[in-house]
C-alpha cells in the first residue's frame, strides 16, 4: 500500500465512523466535492497537506489524529 491510498482509506473511514457521505465531509470543510473524489481515486497523485488539514477540520480531528493509524505506521518510506 502507497500513501496516497492509506490516506483515501482514512478519509473513507473517518466517514463511515461518523455516518457522512463524502459530498457531506466536502460541505462541512468547505472543500469541493470533485477535490474530495479526485483524492479518493488516481486523478489526485498527491493530496496537499493543506487539503489534508481542511478535512480534519471538518471532521474536527487534528491531522496528528487523521495520520494516527496502523496503516500509516506500517508505510514503507516512498524515497525515490
Amino acid at each position: 500500500m502507497n500513501t496516497k491510498t492509506a490516506i483515501a482509506n482514512r478519509i473513507v473511514q473517518l466517514c463511515n465512523e461518523r455516518k457522512i457521505t463524502v459530498n457531506e465531509l466536502a460541505c462541512v470543510s468547505g472543500v469541493s466535492p470533485s477535490t474530495v473524489y479526485s483524492i479518493l481515486d488516481a486523478r489526485s497523485q498527491n493530496p496537499g497537506a493543506v487539503t489534508i488539514k481542511i478535512l480534519c477540520d471538518g471532521l474536527g480531528i487534528t491531522l496528528g489524529e487523521f495520520f494516527s493509524t496502523p496503516e500509516f505506521d506500517a508505510l514503507e518510506q516512498e524515497i525515490k
